[in-house]
């Protein structure tokens, strides 16, 4: 016999939730084909067997809370075909390879989704809140994993307006109907609710961001940042970049460089508390925060410093990419010494980010909008954006926290400065 237990998830993983058996008890498992599907507060993953064997007993049912080397399950590795396991109707299991039993379906009734049918944890729990086959849907991620987009869309198609024969909207206006009058007894009974059980990830996220604010000093200091050079210098070159890297130039590789320069002249922001010693790490992990399916994640950049702008580009599109179709990995999440996020990219003008522990520093990014600012003794229109640094008190003082904001900021507004630096 043989344990299938829960592997090591990751830097502070302790704990996962079992989302889906692909395998059921009695049923063949081959060497690396996945058995369970866990989720973890920073990623889903799959169990493969290391053997290969037939399940004999299953020791937590889906929505289980597991820790790391719990029994999942038990495979024996010395049988060759399925046990045959009598069903509740009298029924038997049909061993693999055998012929099909042909059976009839009830009229109207619903088809079980398919077990090799490859989704996101939280797409599965859509379908099944609104009786949706997960099967019948169409999946956009990687290898066609079923994201939670796709079902939302199966449940409620966009409906479009009628068509002209050029396939423009048409113009014709009907005068709406009067709407009939409802009691408000009865338009009170129409108001319900829905509870669904907290994602890993949402719940660890919760946790940490309340433990941050209760276990740190935290403060925020605000500047704001003429744009207009970078701005420029990307339209300069956004096409040359393009065809030499294969990619585009954003704003995000100029703020990771800007950091970095600034953390070597300010090293308290790059280092954490571990009992009653400051650790200041000379190297820069450079953690990105990505609005993922199930929640923020923070992907980190290793050793951004040794970076180009290039290579930190195509890592920054890379990690977006894959945080959105659930393949990142817990190596991807690991560690990071500093962390930078971009509410910009979602409309916000300003917001105060939260640490992300044990680091003592975040850097917020926003929206650049174009304002009237005085230059010279004149009033000129620059793309501005406000910056946000959260800073733990602890070992951070204002005056350092303030002097690496407006060290960002000054290398923002002269790019080429980072040149010098990198």
């Amino acid at each position: 016999m043989t344990n299938i237990v829960v592997p090591e998830l990751g830097e502070s993983v302790v704990e996962a939730r079992v989302v889906r058996w692909l395998k059921k008890e009695g049923e063949r498992v081959e060497v690396g084909e996945p058995v369970v599907e866990l989720e973890t507060e920073k990623i889903d993953l799959e169990v493969n067997a290391d053997r290969g064997g037939v399940i004999t007993s299953i020791k937590h049912k889906e929505g289980d809370d597991v820790k790391i080397g719990e029994v999942l399950a038990v495979m024996d590795e010395s049988a060759s075909a399925p046990a045959a396991k009598p069903s509740g109707n009298g029924s038997e299991r049909r061993p693999q390879g055998s012929a099909p039993q042909v059976t009839k379906a009830l009229p109207n009734s619903p088809q079980p989704p398919a077990q090799d049918t490859r989704a996101t944890p939280t797409a599965r729990n859509v379908a099944k809140n609104h009786d949706v086959n997960i099967a019948s849907v169409q999946g956009s991620g990687a290898a066609g994993r079923v994201m939670k987009q796709d079902v939302q869309k199966a449940i409620a198609p966009a409906e479009a307006p009628p068509r002209g024969q050029h396939g423009s909207a048409s113009q014709v206006i009907r005068a709406p109907s009067p709407a009939p009058s409802v009691p408000l007894a009865q338009r009170s009974a129409e108001r319900r609710e829905e509870r669904e059980r907290m994602s890993k990830r949402r719940a660890t996220i919760a946790r940490r961001l309340v433990e941050a604010q209760h276990n740190a000093a935290m403060l925020t200091t605000f500047n704001e940042v003429d744009m207009s050079a970078v701005m420029a210098l990307r339209e300069r070159r956004k096409e040359a970049f393009k065809e030499q890297h294969g990619v585009a130039l954003g704003i995000a590789s100029f703020f990771v460089k800007a950091s970095i320069a600034a953390l070597r002249a300010f090293p308290l922001l790059n280092a954490e508390i571990q009992g009653d010693e400051i650790v200041i790490k000379r190297y820069y992990d450079i953690g990105l925060a990505v609005g993922a399916e199930g929640g923020l994640v923070v992907p980190v950049l290793r050793n951004a410093d040794q970076m180009s702008f290039a290579e930190l580009e195509r890592a920054i599109r890379d990690f977006a990419k894959r945080a959105g179709d659930g393949t990142l990995t817990l190596e991807d999440l690991k560690g990071g010494t500093f962390t930078i996020t971009n509410g910009g990219v979602f409309g916000s003008l300003m917001s105060t980010p939260i640490l992300n522990p044990p680091q003592v520093g975040i850097l917020g990014l926003h929206k650049i909008q174009e304002r009237a600012v005085a230059m010279n003794g004149q009033v000129v229109v620059r793309a501005m954006m406000y910056l946000a640094l959260s800073y733990d008190h602890r070992i951070v003082d204002g005056r350092e926290a303030v002097q690496f904001l407006v060290r960002v900021k000054e290398y923002v507004e002269d790019p080429g400065n980072l040149l010098l630096e990198s």
